[in-house]
């Protein structure tokens, strides 16, 4: 019998999680018989009863739930990555514990993976969020789509299911700093897209701040696309060729004694534009350089520091 892994981070999330857990046990009625399923809670180091939360729903189902709790907040990414070094199943899907994306999905997208697809992903057409969220969002994958990977499905997703074998392709990659949802596009896989429209939020607020909004644009664009670079160089040599020009024309009038002693603001408009340029480009490749030191440090993603797999706890 197959087997379905899914795949729940969470984070300051104890009003979400009663819900969550009866939403997605009801859920598995408009599966076929044919499918057994394992729930893999990872609790991104809340502060509230989050984890409190989830054992009581481990106590219930123990041999269908994995939880872990992980020693401080790494974030949503590195919270799915840990989930999926967990995963037994022959499938596994990723979702949000506050269900803005509708579980009852699942089971259509299990369908589709049973037909031979390795990937399906569910894109949003819409979102029912503030206008700034969805002004951030509609621009966040606008340009990814744009710059970084061209496959991404148009209005984003946080929905997706993907097979073992990209599962282990990915833990194979163990690349830092990305968007682990991302990196399974990147592999080139023909994906199922699947629209709908996501849902407002209805208990708790999210902690998904701008903050980490502006890391995981940063994150994702830098690990998937070299434009910032590309960039940089382009501009350096149009502003190359423009200062070469210029010294000529500068040589050509001191020569003809067409130079005057004013001339004070342009130059200082010239030095502060390229002042300018250059702090930008430092910062550019800082951050590209800031990856590669952080995976040739080889720490560990995240800490673990307690478990609940298969009856044992681990702590």
């Amino acid at each position: 019998m197959p087997k379905l892994s899914i795949i729940i981070p969470c984070y300051f999330n104890e009003e979400n999680i009663p819900i969550t857990t009866e939403t997605l046990i009801k859920n598995e009625n408009k599966f076929d018989n044919d499918v057994e399923i394992e729930y893999i809670f990872v609790d991104d180091a809340s502060k509230d009863n989050t984890y409190k939360k989830l054992e009581n729903f481990y106590e219930k189902f123990p041999n269908k739930v994995k939880l872990l709790r992980l020693a401080k907040n790494v974030g949503s990414h590195n919270a799915i990555y840990a989930g999926m070094t967990l995963v037994t199943g022959d499938c596994c899907v990723f979702i949000a514990a506050d269900l803005q994306d509708p579980p009852d999905l699942i089971p259509k997208m299990y369908g589709y993976w049973k037909k031979g697809m390795k990937l399906v992903i569910a894109n949003r057409e819409s979102r029912n969020d503030g206008f700034f969220s969805n002004l951030f969002a509609n621009f966040y994958h606008l340009i990814i789509k744009k710059f970084a990977i061209p496959n991404v499905p148009s209005g984003g997703f946080d929905l997706m299911l993907w097979d073992r074998q990209i599962n282990e392709e990915v833990l194979k990659i163990d690349e830092r700093n990305s968007n682990v949802l991302y990196l399974m596009l990147w592999l080139g896989y023909d994906y199922v897209n699947i629209p709908y429209i996501r849902l407002k939020r209805e208990v708790g607020t999210s902690k998904w701040t701008l903050s980490k909004k502006v890391k995981l644009f940063v994150d994702s664009f830098v690990a998937f696309s070299f434009h910032p670079i590309r960039a940089i160089t382009t501009i350096g040599i149009i502003l190359g060729i423009a200062a070469f020009a210029y010294g000529i024309t500068i040589l050509v009038m001191k020569i003809m004694g067409e130079i005057e002693v004013s001339g004070w603001t342009s130059l200082m408009l010239i030095f502060l534009f390229v002042s300018a340029f250059q702090m930008i480009s430092l910062g550019i490749i800082g951050e590209y350089l800031w990856r590669v030191l952080d995976e040739v440090r080889n720490r560990p993603r995240y800490s673990v520091l307690e478990s609940k797999i298969n009856g044992d706890t681990d702590e």
